[in-house]
This record gives structure tokens, C-alpha cells and sequence, in this order.
């Protein structure tokens, strides 16, 4: 009865702790929201995609060449009144565009809580709860992966909080995107694998077949972990010689890709032949005369790892590890280095993922990792201190372990990086540009550099603005852009790229009969001036 109790007790201070931490790093994530400042291009598609009624606001007849208000760029972001009870654009949206529709219902439904306006609220929120799911499954994880050890629990939570606090999720959070729900697919499919080979049951089976639908319908990257989760179980089925196993695994995952493509027919058209004007996902991948590139691209990743999810500390951990190896080879120690048996469960899909991104991802960005960042961090941290205990004692190795992970932890403090797309650079302009320069705004806008999105927010802060596509900065352009505008306290001008800003100013300055010319700000995709 007193040995029940205790576990009882234990087990209710465990969820006590769970709760306390997801609370505090609840509170990390509101004040990395609000400090928040400005949207990427990719964030204005997401809210457009799930509220508009077409992929790109740029569409529309009447957007170039005539005034518009603020309002009209808004609607873009927000859900109107009218727009309430239409969810068909989601599904319209993305079958237009290149991703599954599963987080912009998400966002959609979400976005209906604050209609008529932009929030950036709406999809940091989903992310935070999202998060919460997250740092309980790694929990789950690493209490599997420290099964044995003293504390494991205590020790399990710290780096399930830790691995959700890193730059890398920080990001994950405030990135208003589908990559927190890619994270969390993953975490519950490598959650259920564990399950699954702690106890073969058929509703882990059951349950391995819902999370593969939803992941497959939230990001089509999922599909390279989950693909390499299946072909090491399938191999361990048959190293095991447990053969009539692998149906009973297959089955519910082939019914999962089943009803995902008869909801979303249009995956199949993404993933192979259209990836918004070059190929497809799969095509990308199969394309050998990007392969030897792709050594370097694995090295510049690396490079994105280091810095949001170790915080530059990388090289400790790497040279910890190669110590190690020195010393046991000086010592000749070649006593095997234990390892959890689900430690393979983790770390075989993880690698291929990264390895699959590195291949065929457009960009070297944080965003296509951020789904495994958080099992890169635990797996490295876990292996390392394995490493560890095989030369010195327990005792040591949690000291050393908990001295890196502490570095690591406040580093980003130390080096003053914060989370890629908070934009802090970017409060002052919008700022400025809301509540300053209440003046008429000219973009003076070259369609062949169309990143548009990129600046929307600003446009939906500004009270009257002009996109001027394509035309000739000519003083009849100038003087028909801008009758009937008061002009005697200047005006805004943005210059997108491939353009002569220099000439483009001076026409517009003599123009007008303005005097000076100031710079205000280098956006993403286009350069700010004042001219007064």
C-alpha cells in the first residue's frame, strides 16, 4: 500500500511540475509575442490563404495604379463579418497554392475570434497551444529515453522545457505558419512508435494511422520522417522475424494516405509536378544535378542548428564528443556505450529528415528544420552524456551535462540573438509609418520583383497609398499619381528592386516641389524614403 502511495504521490508531483512549466514557458511565449513586431511574406500568405478569396491580394483587378485606403490591404490579413460562415477559400486557396489545408482551417477558425482586423495574436496563440501538446509528448519521450536513470521524470521535464525554449522554437511559436503543427505531428508519431515497440497493441496501430493522416495533411514534409519511421519498423519486423506484423502496421498508414488524398486530391499535384512555378517536392528531390550541392547544403544547416537550436555552443558538445572517442582509444576502452533501445526511434528518422530537406528544401532556412529541432536537441544531449557516463560517473556527467545545457540556455542572452522572425528592426518604421507620417504614400512597384506580401503590413497601418506598377517615374505620371493629393507635408515613397532609386527621387522630389529626400528604412523586399 506504501510503495502505491508513494508512486501516486510522485506521479501527481510530476503533473504538477508538467503544468508549472508549460505555465512558465506560456508566459516566455506571450512576451516573444509581444515583442513580435512585423510579419514575414510567408505569415501575410497564411492569413490570406485562410481568410481571402484568392491566394494573392495582387489579384485583384483594381489593386495596381489607384488609391487605396488601409482597409483594403487589411482585408487581406483579417476575416470580414461577411466572410464569417465561407470557409471554402481554405480548401480553394490551398488547392491554388502548394501546401495541405489542415493548418489554415486551424487559423481560419482561429481568426473568426477577432474579425474586421489584423491580429498577430490569432496564430501566435494556436502555436502557443500547439506547444503546450509538444512539451508534453517530449516529456513522454525523454521519460522513455532516461528509463533507468535517478530523476528520470525531473530530468525529463527540465529538457522537454529547455527544448522548447531554444531560438529555434521560440521561432516555431511566433512564426505564424503550419511548422508547430508539422512539430507536433512528428513528436506524437515518434511518441507512438516508442509505444509501439515497448508493447505491440493494436490501438497504437489505430492511433499511428490518425497521426499520419492529420501530419499528411499539415505539411508534406512530414511524409519524409514518417517514411523513414516506417522502413526502420518494417526492418526491425523483419530482422525480429515478426513478418505478419508489418500488414497489421501498413494497413492503417495506407488507409491515412487513402482519405488524405480523397480529401485533398491536389497533394499529388504539389508533391510531384508544381512547386509554385518549379517542380514538385518529390521531382526536386529525384533532380541529380542538384546532388553534389547538397553536401554543402548539409553543412550550411548545420550551420542554422548551431545557431537557434544550440545557441552557437555546438562546438562544446562536438568537442566533448571527440574527446571521448581520444580518450577511450588512449585508454583502450571498448566497452560498448549503451544507449536506450528507443534511442533509434529518434534519431534514424531524424537524420534522414534532415538529410531529405538539405536535398530538396529552395532555401537554406530555419523553418524547414524547425519540425526535428527540438529531437536534434534531445538526441545530441542525450548521446553526449551517454558518451559521457561511459568514462566517468553518473554524478559528473549530470554536473557537465547541466553546465552545457545552462551555456546553452543563456547564450542567446549573452550573444543577443533573438528569435529569427520577431523583426524588432522593423517597430520603428511601423511605428512611424502609423502614427507620424500620416502623408500619401507612393510604392513606386517593378512586377518583376513581386514580394508584395512582404510589405502589406505597413500598407494596412497607412492611410492612403498608391502601387504604381510599371510605370515610367515620368512628371505626368507623378502629377496624375498624385491630384488632388495634399503633398505639403511630403510624401512616402517605397522603391522595390531592379529599380533607379536615386532617379526615381529626384523626379519625384522636383516634381512635387519638395526639397529633401530622407531614408527611413531597408525592408525585405524594398527601401523606405520620406521625401519633404
Amino acid at each position: 500500500m506504501e510503495n502505491s502511495k508513494n508512486k501516486k504521490i510522485n506521479k501527481s508531483i510530476i503533473i504538477v511540475l508538467l503544468i508549472i512549466t508549460i505555465i512558465i514557458q506560456t508566459l516566455i511565449y506571450i512576451k516573444v509575442g509581444i515583442d513580435k513586431s512585423y510579419i514575414h511574406m510567408d505569415e501575410a500568405y497564411s492569413l490570406g490563404l485562410a481568410s481571402y478569396d484568392k491566394v494573392e491580394i495582387q489579384d485583384n483587378e483594381d489593386f495596381y495604379n489607384t488609391w487605396h485606403n488601409k482597409e483594403y490591404y487589411e482585408d487581406y490579413l483579417a476575416v470580414n463579418d461577411d466572410e464569417m460562415s465561407n470557409y471554402s477559400q481554405v480548401y480553394t486557396n490551398q488547392k491554388n497554392d502548394v501546401h495541405p489545408p489542415l493548418y489554415y482551417l486551424l487559423l481560419r477558425v482561429a481568426m473568426s475570434f477577432s474579425p474586421n482586423y489584423f491580429s498577430k495574436w490569432t496564430g501566435i496563440i494556436i502555436n502557443i497551444i500547439i506547444f503546450a501538446f509538444i512539451t508534453i509528448f517530449m516529456f513522454l519521450i525523454l521519460n522513455k529515453l532516461l528509463e533507468g536513470k535517478n530523476n528520470c521524470e525531473i530530468k525529463a521535464i527540465i529538457l522537454a522545457f529547455i527544448s522548447s525554449i531554444t531560438l529555434a522554437s521560440l521561432t516555431n511559436v511566433t512564426y505564424i505558419r503550419m511548422y508547430a503543427l508539422a512539430t507536433l505531428n512528428i513528436i506524437i508519431i515518434t511518441y507512438l512508435h516508442i509505444k509501439l515497440y515497448e508493447k505491440y497493441e493494436k490501438k497504437t496501430l489505430i492511433l499511428i494511422g490518425i497521426v499520419a493522416f492529420f501530419g499528411s495533411l499539415t505539411h508534406y514534409h512530414y511524409l519524409f520522417f514518417l517514411g523513414m519511421l516506417y522502413m526502420s519498423t518494417v526492418l526491425r519486423f523483419m530482422v525480429n522475424r515478426e513478418n505478419e506484423r508489418i500488414k497489421d502496421y501498413t494497413i492503417p498508414l495506407v488507409i491515412a494516405g487513402i482519405v488524405s488524398i480523397a480529401i485533398f486530391p491536389f497533394s499529388i499535384q504539389h508533391m510531384f509536378f508544381g512547386y509554385r512555378g518549379g517542380g514538385g517536392l518529390i521531382s526536386n528531390l529525384m533532380d541529380v544535378t542538384k546532388w553534389p550541392s547538397t553536401f554543402k547544403t548539409i553543412t550550411d544547416y548545420i550551420g542554422v542548428i548551431q545557431e537557434y537550436v544550440f545557441h552557437n555552443m555546438l562546438f562544446l558538445f562536438l568537442l566533448i564528443a571527440i574527446g571521448i572517442f581520444l580518450y577511450r582509444k588512449k585508454k583502450k576502452i571498448y566497452s560498448k556505450i549503451e544507449v536506450s533501445k528507443y534511442f533509434k526511434i529518434i534519431y534514424i528518422p531524424t537524420i534522414a529528415y534532415f538529410i531529405l530537406i538539405a536535398a530538396s528544401a529552395p532555401y537554406i532556412e530555419l523553418r524547414y528544420l524547425m519540425p526535428i529541432c527540438s529531437l536534434v536537441y534531445i538526441g545530441l544531449i542525450y548521446w553526449v552524456s551517454q558518451l559521457l557516463e561511459n568514462v566517468v560517473s553518473s554524478k559528473i556527467t549530470l554536473i557537465i551535462m547541466s553546465i552545457l545545457v545552462l551555456i546553452t540556455t543563456i547564450s542567446p542572452f549573452l550573444f543577443k540573438i533573438e528569435p529569427q522572425v520577431t523583426y524588432s528592426d522593423k517597430k520603428e518604421i511601423v511605428n512611424k509609418l502609423e502614427n507620424e507620417l500620416n502623408v500619401p504614400t507612393i510604392y513606386w512597384f517593378n512586377s518583376n520583383n513581386n514580394r508584395f506580401l512582404d510589405d502589406i503590413l505597413l500598407f494596412s497601418k497607412i492611410d492612403e497609398s498608391y502601387i504604381a506598377k510599371d510605370l515610367e517615374c515620368s512628371s505626368e505620371n507623378i502629377n496624375m499619381i498624385l491630384k488632388n493629393k495634399e503633398t505639403e507635408n511630403g510624401i512616402v515613397v517605397f522603391i522595390n528592386e531592379g529599380q533607379d532609386n536615386d532617379t526615381i527621387l529626384e523626379r519625384i522630389k522636383e516634381t512635387v516641389n519638395l526639397t529633401s529626400i530622407r531614408y527611413l528604412k531597408r525592408m525585405n523586399a524594398c527601401d523606405i524614403y520620406y521625401i519633404k
